[in-house]
């Protein structure tokens, strides 16, 4: 059992920058896949980032490309989403997953936390 609890969201402006954080417990950390995804109001889920387990592979959606990084600090028990360049349309809850394989689906994880809100505003 893998417990996640986001953190960092909150409002900024166009063009500015939000690092979140999101905390697991349990001490098998390394071995979980992680994932940010993002929910605007009015619309389904969707993949924003994933990060292997040891941290060496990373996969972005076309949307945040160049503008997110996920990274994962594994001592800390930590994945991290440090946002720049933010857009209006970037407004969303942010939540973390934790699963077995990186990966875009939903379904691929298998747990979630509870999410952390996100306005950019023009």
């Amino acid at each position: 059992q893998v417990q996640l609890v986001e953190s960092g969201g909150g409002l900024v402006q166009a063009g500015g920058s939000l690092r979140l954080s999101c905390a697991a417990s349990g001490r098998t950390f390394s071995s979980y896949a992680m994932g940010w995804f993002r929910q605007a109001p009015g619309k389904e889920r969707e993949f924003v980032a994933t990060i292997s387990g040891t941290g060496t592979y990373t996969y972005y959606a076309h949307s945040v490309k160049g503008r997110f990084t996920i990274s994962r600090d594994n001592a800390k028990n930590t994945v991290y989403l440090q946002m720049n360049s933010l857009k209006p349309e970037d407004t969303a809850e942010y939540c973390c997953a934790a699963g077995k394989v990186t990966a875009q689906a939903r379904g691929a994880y298998d747990y979630w936390g509870q999410g952390t809100q996100v306005t950019v505003s023009s």
